[in-house]
């Protein structure tokens, strides 16, 4: 059955069996199950009471998973140089969602935001997708342009000419973090691209001035940001999720109340299983059950910068740049959600990596983490050197693992 890819060895397919980063997988892999886990509980008495079974949540999560791992199998399959080649296609693809999901009839609105395109029994996050392939499409112009990044303004500019209407689409829906998130990733790649210090200070600058300008043009952005500060002066108004999720943090102590035990995923938290996730297992697990989460969290995007510097090395420029943008998206949206949960930003509705539910945000993480092991792997055994021409010797070649 996988003869299909034999072109092209893999970490799947080589002579030394699977050959992967196992470093990452287990860190991957255990974030994974801790949320599974999670969620069961979190969302156990909210689907008692809708679909009669406490279990719901926990089921189609179990599904959401397994195409995730599907995900992450195939990406390791396909050669980097081809997510190079496909990167301008992938950015139209992109633009393509992020319209679409505008459109009346084929955008699903929920919550009065429309990020969402629905399917019969499940729905599709665009922006998800669209920060991955912006990703991949920036790599690739780092690259083609390094010399012009690093020189000149133009090149500096070039980029926000395709991020800024991607930026403006996504706060049609709106989608601020995902805004913010992709924006932070993009300004991250291009100052590991070389672009120099002083225009990258002006870029940090201007951004300040466009949060502040956006947050101005929306009722409901300030009135969360005067919240958020002090969310016990409205608790049970605008402060409302705030300050539940700051109850479950101070419940769960130093070893929480125990899993399954909390009370606050009783309706008294909305989007428990969601976007607060993290609440609830601090409730349930404690000090002790957060800080080990945070480290986890910490050793898998840390490992991604790792695999960034190793291709770097190699000299496979377009697989680092890719490798260092993934990262930045987990770390921003890590960032994020832990921030808002524990009341140092304000709430905005961003999923935590690998913990909520959500099938886009899933399966799109474990994509990334198909495509990190491939440029681990392709650094380490220098097949993805645009001079090298894969042959049947590949598949029986020995590399030695000295990470």
């Amino acid at each position: 059955m996988l003869g299909i890819f034999k072109p092209y060895p893999s970490p799947l397919i080589s002579g030394r069996g699977i050959d992967l980063d196992f470093a990452m997988l287990a860190g991957c892999l255990a974030l994974l199950g801790l949320g599974l886990v999670m969620i069961t509980s979190a969302s156990s008495e909210v689907a008692a009471v809708q679909s009669g079974n406490p279990l719901y949540h926990m089921f189609r999560h179990l599904v959401y998973v397994a195409i995730g791992l599907f995900a992450c199998g195939a990406t390791m399959l396909v050669p980097i140089a081809t997510w190079q080649r496909m990167g301008f296609m992938m950015l139209l693809g992109a633009f393509g969602l992020l319209v679409l999901v505008l459109v009346p009839g084929i955008g699903r609105e929920v919550n009065g935001s429309m990020r969402w395109i629905g399917f019969s029994f499940f729905n599709v996050q665009p922006s998800e997708i669209a920060k991955v392939f912006v990703v991949i499409y920036l790599a690739g112009y780092l690259v083609r342009r390094q010399t012009e990044v690093r020189e000149s303004w133009m090149g500096f500019f070039k980029p926000f000419i395709v991020l800024l209407p991607m930026a403006g689409l996504l706060l049609m829906e709106p989608d601020f973090g995902a805004t913010v998130v992709m924006m932070g990733a993009a300004a991250a790649m291009l100052f590991l691209g070389g672009v120099g210090l002083f225009r990258f200070s002006l870029m940090v600058v201007l951004a300040v001035v466009a949060v502040f300008v956006l947050v101005q043009a929306q009722p409901y952005r300030m009135a969360r940001l005067i919240t958020f500060t002090d969310p016990w002066s409205d608790q049970f108004g605008s402060g409302y999720q705030l300050t539940q999720a700051l109850i479950a943090f101070g419940r769960g102590e130093w070893l929480g109340v125990g899993l399954g035990n909390s009370v606050q995923k009783q309706f008294y938290l909305p989007e428990a299983h969601t976007d607060f996730v993290f609440s609830v297992l601090a409730e349930e697990l404690g000090v002790v059950g957060s800080l080990v989460t945070i480290a986890l969290f910490v050793f898998v995007t840390v490992r991604a910068l790792y695999i960034g510097l190793w291709a770097e090395k190699a000299k496979q420029f377009f697989a680092a740049y890719m490798a260092f943008g993934l990262a930045f998206l987990w770390i921003g949206q890590f960032l994020i959600n832990i921030g808002v949960n524990v009341g140092l930003l304000p709430t905005k509705g961003l999923t935590l990596p690998f913990l909520s539910y959500g099938g886009s945000s899933l399966v799109i993480c474990c994509a990334c983490v198909g495509l990190l092991l491939r440029i681990e792997w392709e650094s380490r055994t220098h097949l993805g050197s645009e001079e090298h021409e894969f042959n049947e010797s590949d598949f029986a070649e020995e590399t030695s693992h000295g990470r």
